[in-house]
């Protein structure tokens, strides 16, 4: 990631989301400084790491004080683009969907639901919150309309890839992808997955380790 004429590595970007959320956490609190071996511990990373991510920031802290909350909390939010909302819509209004539409922490960290958007034409009309849902053909005029930045895709696999296709040619450039499909898109358009079928598998992973011996019986009915 290119910033400001720094390149900032793309595991460091993935880690600053993380001490945002500590950092917004001690702000409450009114917590004035952390030092990096806190911050560390609270990121479940080593201390090395939390300061040559800091200093891709320009942060260095202060030897024997740390760092000033309030003002790392500035310098990553601007990182990170947080200093302006980026409008969202949301395309596929299952069970997901209202889910998502319904989470107030989009708005709460900059990313308010400007639109929600179904191909199926029985949900058009329909009324989430203050939202009204609209057809995926007028993808091109809501994003005109909200200057919407971010797509999410809350779709079936089988829909995923013309959903992405439908977001980039009306100008979208950044996609959250939720439909358990890989998703083919432009250089210039950036794509994160989230599959929650994954995620259990790898906790189901640990949890088998964990339990050792004791594991259930599989899903045939016999003992592992």
């Amino acid at each position: 990631m290119e910033q400001g004429g720094r390149r900032i590595p793309e595991a460091t970007v993935a880690r600053l989301p993380v001490y945002l959320r500590i950092l917004y956490d001690l702000a409450e609190q009114r917590v004035p400084t952390i030092s990096s071996e806190r911050l560390a511990e609270l990121a479940g990373v080593n201390a090395a790491k939390v300061r040559k991510d800091l200093s891709h920031l320009g942060s260095y802290g202060t030897r024997g004080v740390g760092y000033d909350v309030e003002y790392l909390l500035f310098e990553m939010s601007r990182e990170l683009g947080l200093t302006h909302d980026w409008p969202v819509v949301i395309v596929g209004v299952g069970n997901l969907g209202h889910a998502l539409a319904n989470y107030r922490g989009f708005s709460d960290r900059g990313f308010p639901v400007a639109a929600l958007v179904d191909a199926d034409r029985s949900k058009v009309g329909e009324q989430v919150g203050a939202l009204t849902v609209r057809h995926l053909e007028d993808l091109p005029a809501i994003v005109a309309e909200t200057g919407a930045a971010i797509g999410i895709i809350a779709t079936p696999a089988a829909a995923g890839q013309e959903v992405a296709d439908a977001l980039v040619a009306a100008g979208v450039r950044s996609i959250l992808n939720f439909a358990p499909t890989v998703l083919t898109v432009p250089d210039d358009v950036s794509v994160r997955k989230v599959d929650l079928a994954v995620e259990l598998q790898i906790l189901s992973f640990y949890q088998q380790r964990r339990t050792g011996a004791r594991r259930p019986p599989d899903r045939l009915g016999t003992t592992r």
